[in-house]
């Protein structure tokens, strides 16, 4: 957990180079970092490298992106919040900032794996591991929109078998010389896929999810657990130890998890106080209950903000506040 000794006041009305210089202790169990631009108008290739650029140089550890096919409609009537009405691919960008930076790590949180076969995901996923020389995350997850499913021709039915065929395949091809493999929902046929990935056996797989069965997939068999962007962080514990008590019942070390937090930043002076909603000095005080709560990672994300993230958003505004939100929130 993060402790940190703050002014007093709103600290969001200093500026950088003076708040870096209070005293602040860290642990180093607890990292962050900051996703990307991929929703509503500021989401553009030179904003996408500028942020990205910048959340390196100031400490971030890590890069992130999500996914969203399409945004159904009733009649003419959204039936999602903005930052879902817009969205880029999120493989094709860390495909794209890997080659723009090379420290931090690069993460996807969420791509669902039904809209995938395997060896496509396999093939996408290794060849952003190459292209990062190894800093790829892959978080991973089974879906939920009934419309995304439809467009794509799967059917929602036994999504959580789906998913354990999916990762087993997924190994396979990374893992094996040569590949073999017949499961229920997939197959390969007797081949040798190649190239493998940098990191061995392969990228860190991290599920995401928030029913019970998906929590505890995590816990036996994936190297940790993202939540959603709708998730309760006043109750996210809640999630963590369903995770760790999964890892126990297979043999594993809960303490060797990873279990990152999407933090759906909005700052505010403003409105109804929610977890990583309000002031600066607000904000950095929720972040160090996550690391209480058993978060080991946190990314801030600005695309669920729908002043930021939406197709009625004023770009520039959008990036002269994510500027100012990088600074504010950066790691010591």
């Amino acid at each position: 957990m993060r402790v940190q000794a703050w002014p007093r006041g709103d600290s969001s009305k200093h500026s950088y180079a003076s708040w870096h210089t209070w005293e602040t202790r860290y642990d180093a169990c607890v990292k962050l970092g900051f996703a990307v631009p991929v929703s509503g108008t500021w989401a553009r290739p030179a904003n996408c490298v500028e942020i990205a650029c910048k959340a390196e140089q100031l400490g971030y550890t890590s890069l992130w992106t999500f996914q969203r096919l399409l945004s159904p409609l009733d009649g003419d009537v959204p039936l999602l919040a903005p930052p879902y009405h817009s969205v880029h691919d999120p493989l094709a960008t860390l495909a794209y900032l890997a080659g723009h930076t090379s420290t931090a790590r690069l993460g996807v949180a969420v791509v669902n794996l039904p809209y995938y076969a395997p060896i496509v995901l396999a093939k996408l996923l290794t060849t952003i591991d190459h292209l990062s020389d190894g800093r790829l995350d892959a978080g991973l997850g089974i879906g939920w929109s009934p419309h995304e499913f439809e467009a794509v021709g799967v059917s929602t039915a036994r999504r959580g078998e789906r998913a354990e065929d999916f990762l087993n395949c997924l190994r396979a091809i990374w893992t094996d010389e040569v590949v073999e493999y017949e499961g229920d929902f997939y197959r390969v046929p007797r081949s040798r896929v190649d190239p493998k990935p940098v990191q061995k056996p392969h990228p860190p797989l991290l599920l995401g999810g928030t029913a019970e069965a998906a929590l505890r997939r995590a816990g036996r068999g994936a190297a940790g657990w993202i939540s959603s962007s709708r998730a309760d962080l006043n109750r996210i514990d809640e999630s963590v130890g369903i995770v760790r008590t999964a890892a126990v019942g297979a043999n594993r070390d809960p303490d060797e998890l990873r279990f990152v937090c999407r933090g759906v930043v909005k700052v505010r002076t403003e409105g109804d106080r929610a977890p990583l909603a309000g002031s600066f000095e607000e904000i950095r005080a929720d972040l160090g209950e996550l690391g209480a709560k058993g978060i080991t990672e946190t990314f801030i994300d600005l695309n669920f903000d729908p002043q930021i993230g939406s197709p009625e958003a004023d770009p520039e505004a959008s990036m002269r506040r994510a500027h100012e939100v990088l600074e504010a929130l950066a790691p010591a």
